[in-house]
């Protein structure tokens, strides 16, 4: 029976020191990782239907920065037969502020994005009208992640934007808006995705 008891207290006693051993893995970023992040969205009703995507590929220069590019794209049909398109292209530069837990799971971003794009409205009996724009932007946001490869994406306030249109016909105009108010509530209007890191 003592041996028994002794082999059961070797066996704890060995298993527990491997797992102090056990090395925490690192889910944050590191200098040449590479990430693709993006959201879908599809929705459809009586009123209307639509569709977005907005891909974004990234490369890290370090641990904190990265750059990349970015798409956007969608559509949208009202029970009219009028239909609304986007196209959107750019690039962004972000910075990774802070990083949470023993495993740097939950890493906090801010994020400047310069880009192009194009609203073409096609209405239904009307001629179709493609208008550009040039728009600038700063974010807030969250990457959690719950493998080493995979994270959850949470913007979290667009705290700048700027949007200078130049439709087909008619005048430029600009546009300029600055939500600092967000920061009373910064969970008010999250927008999610998903990001692989490799």
């Amino acid at each position: 029976m003592k041996k028994i008891i002794l082999l059961v207290v070797t066996v704890f006693a060995f298993g527990f020191a491997n797992a102090q051993d056990k090395e925490v893995t690192n889910n944050g970023f590191s200098k040449g990782n590479k990430f693709l992040e993006g959201s879908f969205s599809f929705r459809s009703g009586d009123v209307e239907d639509s569709w977005a995507l907005t891909p974004k590929m990234g490369y890290m220069l370090d641990d904190k920065w990265a750059i990349g590019g970015f798409l956007a794209m969608g559509g949208t049909k009202n029970n009219t037969n009028d239909k609304h398109g986007n196209f959107g292209i750019g690039a962004f530069a972000r910075y990774y502020f802070l990083s949470l837990g023993e495993s740097k799971s939950f890493q906090a971003y801010g994020e400047f994005g310069l880009g192009y794009s194009a609203l073409t409205t096609e209405p239904n009996g009307g001629s179709k009208r493609t208008d550009s724009a040039m728009n600038a932007n700063i974010d807030l946001g969250i990457n959690y992640f719950f493998t080493p490869h995979w994270a959850a994406t949470f913007e979290l306030a667009n705290i700048l934007s700027y949007n200078n249109a130049n439709p087909e016909n008619g005048s430029n105009s600009s546009d300029l808006n600055v939500n600092i108010n967000l920061f009373n509530n910064i969970f008010a209007q999250p927008q999610f995705g998903l990001l692989y890191k490799w």
